[in-house]
């Protein structure tokens, strides 16, 4: 089996972060979590791959879209990979 492509940077007990993982597990992809710093200052990783220091943030590397912000994401998420979208 191959490394998921999907890269998913999260925070503990985040509902916003939760959001992102029911939508990944309910279109079955596979996908590494990340969990980084929760002091928003440290977060130095999520800012070098995304611009923003704000979780959730994905690394997709089907497609080679960065993003942030869960409801975007989830938007992503469907659209590409839903049964709409033709994909997994």
């Amino acid at each position: 089996m191959s490394d998921p492509t999907i890269t998913f940077y999260r925070l503990q007990a985040c509902p916003y972060c939760e959001r992102v993982t029911r939508t990944l597990d309910e279109l079955g992809l596979d996908y590494q979590s990340r969990f980084i710093e929760p002091m928003h200052s440290d977060r130095n990783v999520v800012k070098r791959i995304s611009g923003k220091r704000t979780v959730p943030a994905i690394v997709d590397g089907n497609t080679g879209v960065t993003m942030s912000e869960s409801a975007n994401i989830v938007e992503y998420l469907e659209r590409t990979y839903g049964e709409d979208g033709g994909g997994a």
